[in-house]
C-alpha cells in the first residue's frame, strides 16, 4: 500500500512539472494556432540559464532567494526571448499555411540547440538542490522527497494563477475570445499583434519556468527539449489544445498512468515475457490516439469553427512547369552517369538522397493531393526498415524478400492507422499520425526480444555492391516517383483531390472520400516503407531512430521546403534538405545552427517552397 501511495506522489509531482510546460503550449496554439514545435527549446533554455542563474546567484551569497530567484529570472529571460522570435519571425508569417509555421519553428529548435552546446557544452550539467528542501517526508514508513512535495503543490497554484489571469482580467477575456473565434476578435478592433506577443510571452515564460523547477529532478542536457516536446504534445491533445484546465487534468493522467506502469510485474504469454514496466512510452500515446478518435477536441476542449479545421495546404497540385520537367530528366541522366565521376563518399551520399526524394515523395502524396498533413510518416519508413531488416535476422531472407516485407509491411501500418486517421482532419489528423509514430517508436525501442531494442537490428547488408545499390535505389526513387506522379493525375487522384477540396460535395457525387482517403494512406505508407527498407540495407542496420519524431519532421522539412503545392516540390526539397545536412555536417560542428538559421531564411523567402515559387515563377512567363 505504502508503494502504491508513493508512486501517487511521483505521479503528482510530474503531473505539475508536466503542466507547466503543456499549458503554455496550449496556450500558444489556442490563440496564434502555431504549432510551436520550438516549445521544448524554451524549456531546455529555461533550465541551462537557471543553472547559470542559480550557481552565479548563489556564489554572492543569496542563498534561498538566489535559487529561486535565478529560476524566476531564467523564465523571464526566455519569455523576452520568445517575444523576439515572435515579433522578429513568426509575425512575418501569421497568414502562411501552418504547415509553414512549423517548418519555421524546426529552424528555432536547431539553432537553439547549437547555440545552447557552444554555451554550456555538450555535457550534462548537475543541478543545485533547493535550499531549505533537502529533506524528506516519512509516508507510510516510505521517504519522499521534500521538494518534489514542492511541486506537487506549485502544479494547483499556477493553474489557480492562470485560472483567475484568464478569467478576472481583460486580457484574459481577450485571449479566451481569440482562443473561440479568432477572426471575431479582429472584427472588433483588437489589435492581434500585441495579443499574439504577449501570449507568446506567457507561453514560453511557463515552459522555461517548467524547465528551471527541474533543476534539482534531473540532469541539464542537450536533449530535454525533444523528450519533452512529446510529453507536451500528448497533454495539450488529451486536454484540448487551448484550454489550460484540460492541460492539467491531461498532465494527472499521463503522469499517473506512467508512474503506476512501473509497478506491473511481468507475465508470460505463450512462452513470451511482456514486461510493462518496460513500455511505459507506450500508454501515453495510446490514451492520445485513443482521445483523438473518440473525443478529436480533447477532455476538455471545444469544437474549432470550420476555418480552423480546414487542411493547412495549398489548394491544387500543379503540374511541373516544361523547363522544370526538362530539367528533372537531366538531373536523371546526370545520376546514371555520376558513378563514372563520383568518389565512393559522394556515391554514398548520391544514395542516401535518392532514399529521402522516395520518402518525401511518399509523404507529398498525403500533404498534397490528400490534404493530410502528417507529423508521423517516419511510422512507415521505420515499419519498412524494420520488415526488412526482420526478415533477414529471423527467416534469413535475401535482400530481394526484404524489399518486399518492407513495404508490405509499412502497408499493414498504413492501413491499420489511416482507418483510424481519416476520420479527423486538419492539425487533429496530424496529431493523431504523430500518437501512432509514437507508438511504433516505443514498440520497436522496448521490444528488445524482437526488436533488440535500442541496439538495433545489425547485419543487414545489401548482396550488391555500392554502385549497384546506388542503381538500385535510383531505380526505386525514378520508379516511385513516376508512379506516385500517375496516380496524381488518375481518376483516383482526381478523386482525392475533390475530397481534399470538399468532402460534401465529393460525397454528393457518390464519391467514398474516407475509402479513397484511407487508399492514399496506405500508398504513401508502402512507398515511405519501400524508402525505409532501402535505407536498412543503405546502413546495414536499423535502429529505433528510423520510426522516430526528428525522422518525420525530416520528411516535413524536405517536402515543405520544396513546396506542396508542385510534384516537383519534394524532390527538390529532399536535395537541399540532405544536401546542406551533409555538407555542413563535414565542415562545422555548428552544423544545425546553420542548417536551422538556412531553413528560417529559406521560408521567409519562399513561403510556398522553392520549387513552388519556381514553379509560379515559370508559370508567370509562359503566360506571358
Amino acid at each position: 500500500m505504502s508503494a502504491l501511495v508513493v508512486q501517487f506522489l511521483n505521479g503528482l509531482a510530474s503531473a505539475s512539472a508536466l503542466f507547466l510546460v503543456a499549458c503554455g503550449l496550449s496556450i500558444i496554439f489556442g490563440v496564434s494556432r502555431i504549432v510551436n514545435f520550438a516549445h521544448g527549446s524554451f524549456y531546455m533554455l529555461g533550465a541551462y540559464l537557471a543553472w547559470t542563474l542559480t550557481r552565479g546567484l548563489g556564489w554572492v551569497g543569496y542563498g534561498p532567494l538566489g535559487f529561486w530567484g535565478g529560476i524566476l529570472i531564467a523564465a523571464l529571460i526566455v519569455g523576452l526571448i520568445g517575444v523576439l522570435i515572435e515579433l522578429v519571425l513568426l509575425r512575418r508569417i501569421y497568414q502562411a499555411p501552418e504547415l509553414f509555421q512549423l517548418l519555421a519553428t524546426f529552424g528555432v529548435v536547431l539553432v537553439v540547440q547549437d547555440l545552447a552546446m557552444a554555451i554550456w557544452g555538450a555535457q550534462d550539467l548537475l543541478g543545485p538542490r533547493a535550499p531549505g528542501l533537502r529533506g524528506a517526508f516519512d509516508v507510510m514508513g516510505q521517504r519522499f522527497p521534500e521538494y518534489e512535495m514542492l511541486l506537487i503543490l506549485i502544479g494547483p497554484i499556477v493553474l489557480g494563477l492562470l485560472w483567475l489571469l484568464f478569467n478576472r482580467t481583460r486580457w484574459g477575456t481577450l485571449v479566451r475570445a481569440a482562443t473561440a473565434d479568432r477572426e471575431m476578435v479582429a472584427a472588433l478592433g483588437v489589435d492581434q499583434r500585441k495579443l499574439f506577443t504577449s501570449v507568446f510571452f506567457v507561453g514560453t515564460f511557463l515552459a522555461a519556468l517548467g524547465g528551471g523547477l527541474q533543476l534539482p529532478r534531473e540532469p541539464v542536457q542537450l536533449h530535454m527539449d525533444m523528450a519533452i516536446i512529446a510529453d507536451a504534445f500528448v497533454v495539450v491533445v488529451v486536454g484540448g489544445m487551448g484550454s489550460v484546465g484540460g492541460a492539467y487534468l491531461a498532465a494527472l493522467l499521463i503522469a499517473q498512468l506512467q508512474a503506476f506502469m512501473l509497478l506491473v510485474p511481468d507475465f508470460e504469454i505463450a512462452g513470451l515475457t511482456i514486461s510493462i514496466a518496460r513500455m511505459t512510452l507506450i500508454p501515453s500515446f495510446l490514451v492520445m490516439a485513443v482521445v483523438l478518435i473518440l473525443r478529436p477536441y480533447g477532455l476538455l476542449g471545444k469544437a474549432p469553427s470550420h476555418a480552423r479545421t480546414q487542411a493547412s495546404v495549398e489548394p491544387v497540385v500543379r503540374a511541373t512547369p516544361p523547363i522544370l520537367a526538362k530539367l528533372g530528366f537531366a538531373s536523371v541522366a546526370a545520376m546514371i552517369l555520376l558513378p563514372l565521376i563520383a568518389d565512393e563518399y559522394g556515391l554514398m551520399v548520391a544514395t542516401e538522397i535518392l532514399i529521402f526524394v522516395l520518402m518525401a515523395a511518399s509523404l507529398h502524396f498525403m500533404m498534397g493531393p490528400g490534404g493530410m498533413a502528417s507529423f508521423g510518416h517516419a511510422a512507415y519508413f521505420g515499419l519498412g526498415a524494420y520488415g526488412a531488416a526482420l526478415a533477414a535476422k529471423h527467416f534469413n531472407a535475401p535482400m530481394e524478400a526484404g524489399l518486399v516485407a518492407g513495404p508490405v509491411l509499412a502497408a499493414l501500418g498504413g492501413i491499420l492507422f489511416g482507418w483510424f486517421c481519416v476520420r479527423l482532419s486538419g492539425v487533429y489528423l496530424a496529431m493523431l499520425t504523430l500518437a501512432f509514430a509514437q507508438i511504433v517508436w516505443s514498440i520497436a525501442f522496448q521490444w528488445v526480444a524482437v526488436t533488440g531494442g535500442d541496439n538495433g537490428v545489425l547485419g543487414v547488408w545489401p548482396s550488391i555492391g555500392k554502385t549497384g545499390f546506388f542503381y538500385l535505389s535510383l531505380a526505386f526513387a525514378v520508379i516511385g516517383v513516376l508512379l506516385l506522379r500517375r496516380a496524381i493525375y488518375s481518376p483516383f487522384g482526381y478523386a482525392l483531390r475533390g475530397a481534399r477540396d470538399s468532402a460534401l460535395r465529393a460525397d454528393a457525387i457518390g464519391i467514398d472520400v474516407k475509402r479513397v482517403q484511407w487508399a492514399a494512406f496506405a500508398i504513401a505508407a508502402s512507398f515511405a516503407g519501400s524508402a525505409g527498407a532501402l535505407f536498412a540495407y543503405f546502413k546495414g542496420s536499423v535502429f529505433p531512430t528510423y520510426a522516430a519524431i526528428p525522422k518525420s519532421v525530416d520528411a516535413l522539412m524536405m517536402v515543405l521546403l520544396g513546396g506542396v503545392q508542385t510534384i516537383s516540390g519534394p524532390l527538390v526539397g529532399a536535395i537541399v534538405y540532405m544536401g546542406l545536412h551533409e555538407q555542413l555536417v563535414r565542415v562545422t560542428e555548428l552544423w544545425r545552427l546553420v542548417l536551422g538559421i538556412a531553413i528560417i531564411a529559406l521560408v521567409l523567402a519562399f513561403p510556398q517552397g522553392i520549387a513552388g515559387f519556381a514553379a509560379k515563377r515559370f508559370a508567370k512567363e509562359d503566360g506571358a
